[in-house]
């Protein structure tokens, strides 16, 4: 513990508890909605001014919601449990931002369909957290604004892009946030702050309605928790409110499972190279313990090819340049162009000098999914670092840095990811490992489509063999 840790933990409402418990003590009469909500305002008010993770506040909607709770409500999976959107989904009466200052403060007169659905588990949202310019980085800092804050170490990154909702998780303010993820924007910061990220499957969720309208939907929705049981009730209530034929059911997962899996290991960066020895030595270790479980592990050859990861990124690069020339018409009416961070305009030029690529690069990645599945045969579960290293120092990522060197340092940092969002695979990250300077170091698992319940019993009893802390530590 040290002076550069934080969190806002206390004897109040909250306590300790994860969601699953507050909601049953929401169910069982021992403390009402609004003592839950009052409370993580509370903590909030006292983590803003130091990790910086809340784009907008919306304490009196949230009060209001927690006052219109009905004793029928405390039946809901969440009833009563505070919670965060992130800004890039509209919820009524806040501005949606997408962490731009080019995009202007209207607000939204209606929930999007996922934070309807959201809501309807009984969660509250006190506000929405903050994300780097349109999720394109994978760190939350800004050329102009206070960088969010890894509680972990208030001079690391939280990674990105959903880096406000898992520092304010972390820090202890909610139990569970909402987070997406188009490149490992769930997962990258989960790993960062020592928390729990799963990516569902393309299409488990509703869509996000620009994700639709994409060449490749490589976007999901989902949340990071402190605990597996959260993750897991999340899906599940989720189910509910959509469900996709074309998907096994998650259902209810309470435990581990009794599957005995066959685990193929990779620790190659797509271009050859290794990820960090501390990166390494965190799935070494998950590897024996899955091993004392019961679960074959071995090395399996890489489908984390250099080629999918160039496709990638220059697909990425499409994106910024959407973003860049048609964001006023395609993404928030009235967008400033010139109030663009300077990665997204060097994002826009990568994919102007190599747009003639791009046909062959689409062709691949819609082609992905059959090669990863022809790659993984044989595998029921891929095992490999979640980051290429431990989170890196504030201003290492920073978006007005020399873009050869952003070029580099993300494909380095954000090299294992990606593939899940290019084959609709679902994966999660576990808290498992910590850097010798005690930072968070997540392992990551991923598995067939419509796999979740797989990963999350395996998830379940790694979290029962090895527990993991709950929040970052109080400072000294």
């Amino acid at each position: 513990m040290t002076n550069n840790t934080f969190n806002v933990v206390c004897d109040d409402a909250l306590g300790r508890d994860d969601a699953t418990a507050l909601a049953a003590r929401v169910a069982a009469g021992e403390i009402s909605a609004l003592e839950l909500v009052d409370a993580a305002i509370a903590r909030l008010q006292k983590a803003q001014p130091v990790v910086h993770g809340l784009a907008e506040p919306a304490y009196e909607l949230a009060r209001a919601q927690a006052r219109q709770s009905s004793a029928a409500d405390t039946a809901l999976a969440f009833a009563g449990v505070p919670s965060l959107i992130k800004d890039n989904l509209d919820l009524t009466g806040l501005p949606t931002r997408h962490g731009s200052r080019a995009v202007p403060p209207a607000k939204a007169a209606s929930d999007s369909e996922f934070c309807r659905q959201f809501k309807a588990l009984g969660l509250i949202p006190l506000g929405k957290s903050k994300l780097p310019e349109f999720g394109l980085t994978a760190t939350t800092e800004y050329s102009q604004g206070e960088a969010v804050h890894n509680p972990w170490h208030l001079g690391h990154s939280t990674g990105g892009s959903s880096g406000g909702s898992a520092a304010l998780v972390a820090a202890g303010v909610v139990p569970i946030a909402h987070a997406n993820d188009g490149g490992g924007s769930i997962r990258i910061p989960a790993s960062c702050c020592g928390l729990v990220g799963m990516k569902p499957s393309r299409g488990r969720l509703v869509d996000n309605p620009m994700a639709k309208r994409l060449p490749v939907n490589i976007v999901a929705d989902g949340v990071v928790s402190r605990s597996v049981r959260d993750t897991a009730g999340f899906l599940a209530a989720m189910e509910t409110q959509h469900r996709n034929p074309a998907l096994p059911a998650i259902g209810r997962v309470e435990g581990p499972g009794k599957e005995r899996l066959r685990i193929g290991i990779v620790t190659e960066l797509p271009d050859g190279g290794m990820a960090d020895d501390e990166c390494v030595a965190a799935v070494q270790q998950a590897a024996r313990l899955c091993e004392s479980l019961g679960h074959s592990v071995e090395p399996m050859a890489s489908p984390l090819t250099q080629q999918r990861a160039d496709d990638f990124l220059l697909y990425w690069a499409m994106l910024a340049a959407g973003v860049a020339w048609a964001g006023g018409m395609t993404v928030a009416r009235g967008l400033d162009g010139d109030q663009l961070e300077p990665l997204t305009w060097q994002l826009a030029g990568h994919f102007r000098r190599n747009m003639h690529r791009m046909p062959g690069a689409l062709w691949r990645l819609k082609r992905g999914p059959q090669l990863h599945e022809r790659l993984t045969r044989g595998f029921d579960v891929m095992l490999t670092p979640t980051l290429g290293h431990p989170p890196p120092e504030l201003g290492w990522l920073k978006p007005d840095i020399e873009f050869d060197d952003a070029w580099q340092r993300l494909r380095a940092f954000a090299a294992f990811t990606p593939s899940d969002n290019v084959c609709g695979t679902p994966a999660i990250t576990l808290p498992l490992g910590a850097s010798a300077s005690g930072l968070p170091i997540g392992v990551h698992f991923s598995a067939g489509p419509g796999q979740e319940r797989r990963l999350l019993e395996l998830a379940f009893a790694l979290e029962e063999a090895a527990p993991w802390p709950q929040f970052a530590p109080s400072p000294a």
